[in-house]
């Protein structure tokens, strides 16, 4: 799949899923424990707001802190939706390299990585709210194949949790690979 479409496809369909989130909702536990809704949200909006100064190849000195805190304000669901319009729009911008924390990194790498988080949290947004989870098989199919190749590293760096084993469901493998139990649940 183009590497533009999966990240804007995954972008979209959790925009579509923090407009879900209803207003008794924000502070409700999600898989990751630290975190409720809004502070999942909060983190990938966060994300979307750094696509769009990455992608016009400034580095991570030259934004400073503008994205830290809290970016949702009043409208959580609102901006959301603004942020994910942002950084689709980006996402077809032309760079040469994407200036990270870690390096210079290849775009369409960035947009893979971007992609896989949207996934995965998407997948915790859904769970926690009780939403329809939106883990479509090219999509998974896409990410598990990229990051098969990441996991070791993302787990060294502590980016994700143990794999949990036991799984044949393709989307369920990919959440495990990613230390989430497919079988969360907000009551436990």
């Amino acid at each position: 799949m183009d590497v533009v479409e999966l990240h804007n496809r995954t972008v979209t369909d959790f925009a579509e899923l923090a407009a879900e989130v209803a207003e008794n909702q924000w502070a409700e536990p999600t898989p990751c424990s630290d975190w409720d809704v809004r502070t999942l949200v909060n983190h990938v909006v966060g994300e979307e707001r750094w696509t769009v100064p990455l992608m016009e190849g400034r580095t991570i000195a030259e934004v400073g802190d503008a994205f830290d805190g809290d970016l949702l304000g009043d409208d959580p669901a609102g901006t959301a939706a603004a942020a994910a319009r942002e950084a689709t729009a980006a996402a077809a911008r032309t760079v040469d390299k994407v200036h990270l924390s870690y390096g210079d990194e290849d775009p369409d790498e960035y947009l893979r990585q971007l992609a896989a988080d949207h996934l995965i949290h998407g997948w915790d947004l859904a769970v926690a709210i009780g939403a329809q989870p939106r883990l479509k098989p090219d999509l998974v199919a896409d990410v598990a194949s990229w990051f098969a190749e990441r996991e070791d590293m993302y787990r060294k760096v502590g980016m994700i949790g143990p794999r949990l084993e036991g799984f044949t469901d393709p989307a369920d493998q990919l959440l495990a690979a990613f230390g989430r139990d497919p079988h969360w649940s907000p009551a436990g």
